[in-house]
């Protein structure tokens, strides 16, 4: 009977902690106007609301793909979630408004830098 508990304990842990995660990300369109890689990193350069920024990721690591131009769905990642210390993105093929992120095909992991 314990170990019943514990386990519905131990699950209904992991359901709230995948939940709080899915909450705290942020899923926005970008458009990539290019992809160049310099020095081992790969520098993705994006537009979004008509503001530009680059993606960063190091030449290969796990997750990290140069990107072909076109609109990809990217998703923001709770703080201190990723490999990479700083802002962490995920990018998807881009998906229908009816699908999460989540359902679509992740392409990579990325630092998202602002330009200053």
């Amino acid at each position: 009977m314990k170990r019943a508990w514990i386990a519905c304990a131990v699950l209904t842990l992991f359901v709230c902690l995948v939940a709080a995660r899915s909450l705290a990300q942020t899923a926005s369109k970008i458009t990539v106007t290019g992809t160049e890689v310099n020095h081992g990193v790969v520098v993705v350069s994006v537009q979004r609301s008509s503001k530009g920024f680059e993606l960063h990721c190091n030449e290969g690591m796990t997750g990290c793909k140069t990107l072909a131009k076109g609109v990809y769905t990217m998703v923001e990642l709770p703080e201190n979630w990723g490999m990479y210390e700083c802002k962490d993105v995920e990018v998807y093929l881009e998906t229908p408004e009816s699908e999460t992120p989540a359902q679509g095909t992740k392409l990579g992991e990325y630092c998202l830098v602002q330009p200053k």
